[in-house]
C-alpha cells in the first residue's frame, strides 16, 4: 500500500489537459478557462454616476452652505453627454456618464429642487457617488485567469468584458464499466442473489458535476476474456476509464487482469485509505489517441463512491487544466467518537450542523464499505489521519464538503 497523499500526487502528476474548444458564453458555466481574459479597455470605461441626482463641480462650492445652483442639461445612461456649464448643476441618472467639468454627484434626496434650481445644505466632496474609469480593472489587466472554473459571476464578468465566447477545456470523456455476475439494472427482473447496480449512477453524476462527458457501458460479467474485451472497447475514445469491482485478488476478480491484458500499465493498485484500499490506478498509452487514464474502483458502494470522490474528481479537474483540482478542506468539530487501528487514512461520512457558532460534523453510525445509505445521508467526509488510533467527541479535524466535489 502507498499513502493517500503520495497516491493522489502521482495520479495528478500524470494528468495533462485534454485540449480546448470555443463555446458561446451561455454554455460556459462550469467549464474551465483555457486562456487568460484581459480587459481590452478600462472597466468601467468612463466615469459614471452611482446615484440618481445632480452632477456638480465641487471646487465651485466653497465656504459654508447652503448653495443654490441652476439645473442645466441632463445625462442619462446610454444617452448623449452634455458639458457642465460653470456655476450650474446637471441632472444625472445612475449609470450615466459624468459630464466634463463635474467631479461629484449629489444624490437627489440630498438636494431640494424648486423649478430649475436646486438648493444644497453642504458641498459634496470631490468624487462623491462617482464610479471612476478603470476602478475595477485597468486596460490590459487580467480579469480571469487560465485554469479558473467558470462560475456564474465569472461568466457575467466575461460578458462585461465584451466576450461573446470563451476558449475552455474540452470535456473529458469518461467510460464507466461495472463488473459482476450479480448485477442487474434497477427495476429489471433477476434471479435470487442479484442486486440492482447503483455505483455507476454515483460515478456518472459526480463525473458530470466535475465537467466530464460520461458514457456507461453494459455490465461486465465475471469472465476474463469478456472483461478484457470490454476494457479494450472502453479505452477507445475515452480520456478516463473507470471500472467498478473486480480489482482485488479474489478468484472472480477479473478486472485487474483484464486491464493488464488490454495494455493498461498499473502505477499502483492499493492505497492506505479506509474504505477503498483495493484501488487500481494506471494508464494505457494509445499511439494515436494518446494516454487514457484508468481508475479501478472497489465494488462496495461506499468504497467506490469514496475513491471516486478522492481520486476521480480531482483527476477530471486536472485533465481540464483546473488550477485548483483538489476540493478545499474545512475544519469541523467532531460529534461522535471512534476507536480504530492506525495505519490508514480514514474518511468518515458525516452530516454538517452548526452548534454554538461552530461547524460540527455528526459522524454516521454506519461506516460499512457496503452502505449505500451513508453517502445518501452524508454531506461531508471527515478526514482521520493515518497515524491516529482514535477520535474523541469535540476533536477538531479537517473535512471535505461533498458539495465541493
Amino acid at each position: 500500500m502507498i499513502p493517500f497523499e503520495e497516491a493522489l500526487a502521482r495520479l495528478l502528476a500524470a494528468a495533462a489537459p485534454v485540449g480546448a474548444e470555443r463555446v458561446p458564453l451561455e454554455d460556459a458555466v462550469g467549464r474551465v478557462l483555457a486562456e487568460d481574459i484581459a480587459a481590452a479597455e478600462p472597466m468601467p470605461a468612463f466615469d459614471y454616476s452611482a446615484m440618481d441626482g445632480y452632477a456638480v463641480a465641487s471646487a465651485e462650492l466653497g465656504g459654508s452652505g447652503p448653495f443654490k445652483l441652476p439645473v442645466r442639461g441632463e445625462s442619462a445612461a446610454g444617452g448623449p453627454l452634455p458639458a457642465l456649464e460653470p456655476g450650474t448643476a446637471c441632472r444625472i441618472f445612475t449609470g450615466a456618464r459624468l459630464p466634463p467639468g463635474a467631479d461629484a454627484v449629489v444624490p437627489q434626496e440630498d438636494a431640494a429642487r424648486s423649478g430649475d434650481e436646486i438648493a444644497l445644505s453642504e458641498a459634496p466632496r470631490a468624487g462623491a457617488w462617482v464610479r471612476r474609469r478603470g476602478a475595477d480593472l485597468a486596460a490590459g489587466a487580467v480579469a480571469l485567469r487560465r485554469g479558473a472554473r467558470l462560475t456564474p459571476g465569472k461568466v457575467a464578468l466575461a460578458a462585461a468584458l465584451d466576450r461573446p465566447s470563451l476558449f475552455v477545456a474540452r470535456r473529458p470523456v469518461v467510460s464507466v464499466l461495472c463488473s459482476g455476475d450479480e448485477l442487474r439494472a434497477p427495476g429489471a427482473p433477476g434471479p435470487a442473489g442479484t442486486v440492482p447496480e447503483s455505483n455507476s449512477y454515483f460515478v456518472a453524476a459526480a463525473a458530470r458535476a466535475a465537467g466530464a462527458a460520461v458514457r456507461v457501458a453494459p455490465f461486465v460479467p465475471d469472465d476474463a476474456a469478456r472483461a478484457a474485451e470490454a476494457v479494450s472497447t472502453a479505452l477507445r475514445g475515452s480520456d478516463l476509464v473507470v471500472t467498478v469491482g473486480g480489482v482485488s485478488v479474489g478468484d472472480r476478480d477479473v478486472v485487474r487482469p483484464a486491464l493488464e491484458a488490454a495494455g493498461v500499465t498499473l502505477d499502483f493498485w492499493r492505497v492506505a485509505i479506509k474504505p477503498g484500499k483495493p484501488l487500481a490506478v494506471g494508464r494505457a498509452d494509445l499511439s494515436r489517441a494518446g494516454a487514457v487514464h484508468v481508475l479501478g474502483l472497489p465494488g462496495n458502494p461506499a468504497s467506490a463512491s469514496l475513491t471516486f470522490v478522492l481520486f476521480g474528481v480531482p483527476l477530471l479537474r486536472a485533465l481540464q487544466g483546473d488550477a485548483a483540482p483538489l476540493p478545499p478542506r474545512i475544519v469541523v468539530r467532531a460529534a461522535g467518537a471512534l476507536r480504530r487501528q492506525a495505519g490508514r487514512a480514514e474518511f468518515l461520512r458525516a452530516r454538517l450542523e452548526v452548534s454554538g457558532g461552530e461547524l460540527v460534523a455528526r459522524i454516521a453510525a454506519n461506516q460499512a464499505s457496503g452502505a449505500v445509505t451513508s453517502f445518501a445521508e452524508a454531506d461531508a467526509l471527515v478526514v482521520v489521519p493515518a497515524d491516529r488510533d482514535h477520535i474523541d467527541e469535540g476533536d477538531r479535524l479537517e473535512a471535505i464538503r461533498l458539495a465541493e466535489i
